[in-house]
């Protein structure tokens, strides 16, 4: 692998961090910033139809950021892929949160998740996000 693949895919990697610590922080404000501009905004939450569109989208995340005074996500498994102007994230969000009404009681959760990115600009801004929650046993 060459420097210039290592330097855009260690950009990807840090746009897909810079999403979590928005959501960690209830950063609504931020996570728009990091959200494409010129394409249609999706999300697929574990369990829940798509979602189309940057107001839908914003709109979700700030339920769950609402709904959970504590929120923090640990990846595993990262693998970056780069092709032109498209990047894709694939991982493991383990996941550790407490609601508003649970702060001392923790739950933690585990999802497979593909943040597809896309380069506007000089920034790599998010396109796809799908998250689909972690089975018990082999398919």
């Amino acid at each position: 692998m060459d420097s210039g693949t290592r330097m855009t895919q260690d950009e990807v990697l840090a746009a897909d961090e810079a999403l979590d610590a928005a959501v960690e922080v209830g950063d609504l404000d931020r996570l728009r910033e990091l959200c494409c501009s010129g394409r249609e905004l999706v999300c697929v939450h574990p369990g829940v139809e798509p979602i189309h569109g940057t107001s839908g989208v914003l709109r979700s995340w700030a339920l769950i950021m609402a709904n959970a005074e504590y929120i923090q996500f640990f990846l595993t498994d990262v693998t970056v892929s780069v092709a032109g102007d498209v990047a894709a994230v694939t991982c493991t969000e383990n996941i550790l949160t407490a609601g508003q009404a649970q702060t001392a009681t923790f739950h933690g959760g585990k999802a497979r998740a593909l943040n597809v990115f896309a380069r506007e600009g000089t920034g790599w801004r998010l396109w796809l996000h799908q998250a689909s929650p972690v089975g018990s046993g082999p398919l």
